[in-house]
Formats: structure tokens, C-alpha cells, sequence
């Protein structure tokens, strides 16, 4: 008998799915580099990259700037740990404060881990200048959102696939419906200790759900009327994606906390 001979690519894809725990239920096709706008599969077949990895490498696949920084930054100093100053990310800061115009800037790894920290930064504020009681704040959320997967991120997602089986789930979030001023309006005058309002400029995951004019301005006088930080999500909104740097800038709302990534750092 004759052994059936495998293809390059289902070999990749038997290894997998052999030793892989996926995350992700991929599409059969077996990448292996970019360059620009295309990428090219194990057998040689050129596609043009609609997906850009969600967004993260707007810039295109190994752009030779990107990659030349890296190059010479992982030849010189490719770890420090944040207990030492280092010669690069304090330029780093610099720039990217100044250029979005905010008063200081905490990297993460992720955009997961951003909201993580923008969650507990806006829960630490109210406790320590708004007089919150400890451990009771509350953070109003839009149904419908997408953050991320992380534990606490999917406590307050209303998407069935997305929180089976991963509870118990982080309390302190109140859900309302996205693009009503009126159910904001309502959540902040009845909910106690509110202290901040979490929401996508333009939802994504929803079905790319842009809302009326003038709802990113209301949202934010109100949060200001009711002492609630405004914290606006554009990990997949921001960095010129809507034909201005951020999306809110279309309302010239100024969140009290943005939230970046994907292609903030092209894919690195």
C-alpha cells in the first residue's frame, strides 16, 4: 500500500492541532511570510492581507523601519525589568504623550492588559479622590463591548461565547445599552458609587456599530456632571483608522483615560 503524502501545509496544521490548545478556530491556510500589504502561504500562494492581524500591523508586514529598530534594539539592550530607568522608554513616553496629547502614558504587552490597567486605575482614583468606599466602586459598561478575554473583562461582556464556562465572574460592572445617552443619564443618577464609564468610540465586535453625533460629547458631560472618568477604548478605533487620530476626535471629546494598542506598535 501506498502512504498518502501530506502536504507542507496539513502538516503544519496536524501539528496544530496535535499540541496546540487553541484559542482560535484558524482558517486552513498556512502562512509563512509578509511583506506589505501581502503575505505568502507554505506552497508560495501570494494574498493580499485584509486582516492585518486585527488591525496590529496597519503599517504592513515587516516594514523596514519597524524592523530595523527592533533589529538594533534587541542587538543592544533587549530586556530591562522596570525596577531600573532604561535610555529608551523615557523618549518613548515623551513622544507619545505629546503627540496624543495626554499627561503620562503606562505601556502594557497587550490591549487586554490596558483595559486591565485602565480599570484599576479609574477604581483607585475613586477611592482615593473621590471618596468611594473601598472595594464599591462600580464602572458602567455597553452591551454589546468587546475589551478583551481576560477574567474580569468577560464578566461584564454579554456574549455567551465569550463567558461559558469562565465564571464565577468579577462583580463591580453595570451594563447598558450603547448608543442611549438616556440609559447613561439614568445608570449614573441610580447606580451608587459609580466611578467611570468604559466604552468603544465605535463598537467592533457588535458589527462595527457607529453611534448618533454627539453621543461621545453627551456621554462625557455627563461623566463630568456625575464625577465619572471618561475612558474611552480605541485599541481598534484609534491611530487614524476613522480619518482623524482618534476617533473621538470627531466630537473633540478628550476621554480622562484613552486606551491604544494593536497598531500602536505595528505588530511588535
Amino acid at each position: 500500500m501506498i502512504a498518502e503524502k501530506v502536504s507542507l501545509a496539513q502538516q503544519n496544521i496536524n501539528l496544530e492541532n496535535k499540541y496546540g490548545a487553541h484559542n482560535y478556530h484558524p482558517l486552513p491556510v498556512v502562512l509563512q511570510r509578509g511583506e506589505g500589504v501581502y503575505v505568502w502561504d507554505v506552497d508560495g500562494k501570494r494574498y493580499y492581507d485584509f486582516l492585518s492581524a486585527y488591525s496590529a500591523v496597519n503599517q504592513g508586514h515587516c516594514h523596514p523601519k519597524i524592523t530595523e529598530a527592533l533589529i538594533s534594539q534587541a542587538s543592544t539592550l533587549a530586556l530591562t525589568s522596570r525596577a531600573f530607568y532604561n535610555d529608551v522608554l523615557g523618549k518613548y513616553e515623551q513622544y507619545v504623550t505629546n503627540y496624543f496629547g495626554f499627561d503620562k502614558v503606562l505601556p502594557m504587552n497587550t490591549g487586554a492588559e490596558a483595559v486591565e490597567t485602565a480599570i484599576k486605575l479609574c477604581r483607585k482614583y475613586a477611592y482615593e479622590k473621590n471618596g468611594i468606599p473601598e472595594n464599591e466602586a462600580n464602572i458602567i459598561v455597553c452591551e454589546g463591548n468587546f475589551h478583551g478575554r481576560t477574567t474580569t473583562i468577560v464578566s461584564f461582556s454579554n456574549d455567551p461565547e465569550a463567558r461559558k464556562n469562565f465564571g464565577p465572574y468579577t462583580p463591580g460592572f453595570v451594563k447598558i445599552p450603547y448608543n442611549n445617552i438616556e440609559a447613561l443619564q439614568k445608570a449614573l443618577e441610580q447606580t451608587p458609587n459609580v466611578a467611570g464609564f468604559l466604552v468603544e468610540p465605535i463598537q467592533g465586535e457588535a458589527g462595527v456599530f457607529v453611534p448618533d453625533e454627539g453621543y461621545l460629547a453627551k456621554a462625557k458631560t455627563l461623566c463630568e456632571k456625575h464625577h465619572a472618568l471618561f475612558i474611552a477604548d480605541e485599541v481598534q478605533t484609534g491611530i487614524a483608522r476613522t480619518g482623524k487620530l482618534l476617533a473621538v476626535d470627531h466630537e473633540n471629546v478628550k476621554p480622562d483615560i484613552l486606551i491604544l494598542g494593536k497598531a500602536l506598535s505595528g505588530g511588535t
